[in-house]
């Protein structure tokens, strides 16, 4: 772990302890959304595939006659402070400079969803449930207690090192863990196990497609894996990006990381088109989330081919039935 994220987290739990104790104690009170809200976060700094069930939840919410709403932060957009709508549900305003990148994908990506961002999460549920949606989706809401929730879900992976947001006991607050198939036996989850009384469900990440980002068309592991990729992200645990490329068979000649939430400004860019070039790859390869803020401006990358690999959980059966329950009881008066 580099020593600034170390301090980072050291800072961030005991300012949690002091702010969980407060909220614990009652003597700080959340203050509840007019319509049920669901939270999606975590407990270290990004990384744990929070998007991708946000985006799961919106969609089988679609598929039972709900009107969800994506409620964000924003981060690093310019409607942060302000708050802006990104999607009505059925037009997508702004861009991803402005939404910000992952909000900006769901909106694109889910257009029956309405997408609302801003610091105060409280006035986007407000605006959500004004608009007519029914219910929200908290993204990267575990630690954001002021508002209330009716359901979190925590996604948690016990065998990462890295930099925690509270203390790992801090799970014991959820309603629903997620943990990746193969570490629900690890030993930070089992000795809290005894004491925790929410369900545990297990997931991996699972591969839906890759599809051309000129044409939009979709394209075929088989076709692609002739091909000499150089792949780059953006993305907070880019490792992670680079193993699933591995494991479908493809050819990485190069791997780009950039940091998370990278801009792809003029010189990443270009440097991108340098290395394609001096490696002699035949296309390049990205994520959704990077996808979409360079999907305006491909005419600098010339002719390369561009391709955008999309990925989704799969989650363990039980999961529906659980979620739904919720909503039942959400809506006895």
């Amino acid at each position: 772990m580099k020593p600034a994220l170390l301090v980072f987290s050291y800072f961030s739990r005991f300012a949690s302890r002091i702010k969980n104790f407060l909220y614990d104690r009652g003597l700080l009170r959340p203050r509840r959304a007019p319509l049920p809200v669901i939270s999606v976060g975590n407990l270290s700094l990004g990384g744990t595939e929070k998007t991708p069930l946000a985006m799961e939840l919106l969609g089988r919410l679609i598929a039972i006659g709900r009107r969800p709403a994506l409620v964000s932060r924003g981060y690093r957009g310019r409607w942060e402070k302000t708050g802006g709508v990104v999607s009505d549900g059925r037009t997508v305003f702004g861009t991803w400079e402005e939404a910000g990148d992952e909000p900006y994908l769901i909106a694109r990506t889910i257009p029956q969803a309405g997408v609302y961002v801003g610091k105060n999460r409280l006035s986007s549920c407000r605006r959500a449930a004004e608009a007519g949606f029914d219910i929200a989706v908290l993204d990267d809401g575990f630690q954001h207690r002021r508002l209330a929730r009716d359901l979190d879900i925590l996604l948690f992976s016990p065998e990462e090192k890295t930099a925690w947001r509270e203390p790992l006991s801090s799970f014991l607050r959820s309603d629903i863990l997620f943990v990746k198939s193969g570490e629900a036996k690890a030993p930070k989850i089992e000795r809290w196990q005894g004491r925790y009384s929410g369900a545990l469900f297990t997931y991996s990440v699972g591969l839906r497609g890759i599809f051309d980002l000129r044409s939009g068309e979709s394209c075929s592991i088989g076709a692609l894996a002739q091909k000499k990729l150089l792949a780059f992200c953006g993305i907070a645990r880019p490792q992670r990006f680079e193993e699933t490329l591995g494991r479908a068979g493809l050819t990485v000649v190069s791997f780009l990381p950039f940091p998370d939430h990278h801009p792809y400004r003029a010189g990443s860019l270009g440097k991108i088109y340098r290395v394609f070039s001096e490696k002699g790859a035949d296309a390049l390869i990205t994520t959704a989330k990077d996808a979409v803020k360079i999907a305006g401006r491909i005419g600098e990358l010339g002719a390369v081919p561009i391709y955008i690999l999309e990925v989704g959980l799969d989650i363990e059966p039980g999961f529906d039935d659980c979620w739904r329950a919720f909503l039942a009881k959400s809506q006895t008066p």
